[in-house]
């Protein structure tokens, strides 16, 4: 017996699709906003020693 993984029987439904890649676009979206934030932070602090 395989794993349901392996059949690709997971992979053709579209709502798994659908989360996976929202899923995705939430992690990147995320990181992109924490990065941008902790660089704006950062050129804020160095801009206040000058």
């Amino acid at each position: 017996m395989q794993a349901p993984l392996l059949q690709g029987s997971l992979f053709d439904d579209p709502v798994f699709i659908g989360l996976v890649v929202l899923m995705l676009l939430l992690v990147f979206g995320g990181y992109l906003l924490i990065r941008r934030t902790l660089l704006s932070l950062r050129e804020g602090f160095d801009d206040g020693y000058r």
